[in-house]
């Protein structure tokens, strides 16, 4: 398997995800209702979607893209594939998992469960 061309996810680590998620609702944004209060906001926009996520273990600010995954299988073969392909495996499991490519730019493989 190759790694898919397709970025599915823009995330942006804030600080606060209901100050951040009142912002972006008020230019006019949908929030999803998959959203999880406090843990992710989803604004779903043409082509792709905007996660808000708590900015743990980064600066507020920084910014990540995501691979959007067919299922959880998908996620961990992809990041197989990525790291064949000379990447860095950061983290692995259950619907995520992220990768660092050779420099040092972090990238997320997710599965986004619809319940």
């Amino acid at each position: 398997m190759s790694v898919p061309a397709r970025i599915g996810v823009a995330t942006l680590g804030v600080a606060d995800v209901a100050r951040a998620s009142e912002f972006y609702a008020s230019l006019g944004w949908r929030l999803s209702p998959d959203s999880v209060p406090g843990v992710v906001s989803w604004f779903d926009t043409e082509g792709t979607v905007l996660a808000l996520v708590p900015a743990t273990g980064a600066r507020p600010g920084a910014a990540m893209l995501t691979i959007a995954a067919g299922s959880p299988a998908e996620v961990d073969e992809v990041l197989r594939a990525a790291v064949r392909a000379g990447a860095s495996l950061v983290e692995a499991g259950g619907h995520h998992g992220r990768f660092a490519d050779p420099d040092g730019h972090l990238w997320e493989v997710a599965h986004r469960p619809v319940p």
